[in-house]
């Protein structure tokens, strides 16, 4: 049996010749198969192609997100360190704020405070105490003296002790724990028994220990206090009226100091007041004035 083919005809259009071509059925078969096979793969390559190129396009949007994150990232660290600053800050200001204003009661320090001073009297001095109080009885009936106490000079305007300035009103670092605290007073540096005056008339409020003030004297003058703390001799009770420039007690190192020296107040309604207003063109007393009593 013969076999089956397909006949080309190719003419030339010079010389008008014509040529058969005999081309069997199965390489046309054939051929077309390799061309079938020739567009199944370009199909799969183009695939192929158009896949990957996919995937770099969402790698570099990832990576262009993943770019946007760090930077928010940044961004937000950036606000986390200022809002963090600013809550210290807050803090802060709520501390000088709230010792101002008596709200804070807690000592400020270490947890191991009790151990850097001592912020309780001995037996001794609580002994000396005793004794001097029950001895005071006399001193506590001047306060039944009428007008001892005079107007015009219930304004602190005395330094309360002759001694160099040795931390001023305001914000400072605490010489213990090294933080930045409120002071609410200044401190005067004075040997161990310095005479202390009071710096104007009125009525002692408190004198006593008192924690960290150590041996403590209050006085009211009218709507003024003024505090002297880390005494270490109190020479008045509480109740006994006194005159400026009086001698009230001694200076000491009681209480939680680190060194001799006076701790003096001025207050206004319990909230603590800069004392330079009141010291500035005041003097300091050198001796007791005259105590014009009936007797």
């Amino acid at each position: 049996m013969k076999q089956q083919y397909f006949i080309v005809v190719l003419a030339h259009s010079l010389h008008g010749r014509l040529r058969r071509i005999h081309v069997p059925y199965r390489a046309v078969y054939a051929i077309l198969g390799l061309a079938l096979l020739g567009c199944f793969s370009l199909f799969g390559f183009l695939s192929s192609y158009a896949r990957m190129a996919w995937k770099v396009a969402n790698y570099n949007a990832l990576r262009t997100e993943v770019s946007s994150l760090r930077t928010r990232y940044a961004n937000l660290q950036s606000t986390a360190n200022q809002t963090q600053e600013q809550l210290a800050t807050l803090q802060m200001f709520a501390s000088e704020v709230s010792l101002a204003y008596g709200i804070k009661q807690k000592l400020e320090g270490p947890a191991d405070i009790s151990s850097e001073g001592r912020l309780t009297p001995t037996f001794t001095e609580s002994l000396a105490e005793y004794n001097f109080l029950k001895s005071a009885s006399l001193s506590r009936g001047r306060s039944s003296v009428p007008g001892l106490t005079r107007p015009g000079e219930m304004r602190p305007n005395l330094w309360p002790v002759n001694g160099r300035l040795l931390s001023n009103f305001g914000r400072r670092n605490d010489p213990f724990s090294g933080e930045l605290l409120f002071h609410t007073g200044v401190d005067i540096q004075a040997p161990t028994g310095t005479t202390v005056h009071v710096a104007a008339d009125g009525v002692v409020t408190h004198a006593e220990w008192a924690g960290a003030y150590g041996k403590l004297i209050v006085v009211r003058h009218g709507s003024v206090q003024t505090y002297y703390a880390h005494l270490s001799r109190i020479n008045v009770v509480a109740g006994q009226e006194v005159r400026k420039g009086e001698s009230i007690g001694a200076t000491g190192a009681t209480g939680r100091v680190t060194a001799p020296h006076l701790h003096y107040e001025v207050r206004m309604g319990n909230s603590p007041v800069n004392p330079y207003t009141y010291l500035g063109k005041s003097f300091v007393a050198q001796q007791v004035p005259k105590k014009d009593l009936p007797f």
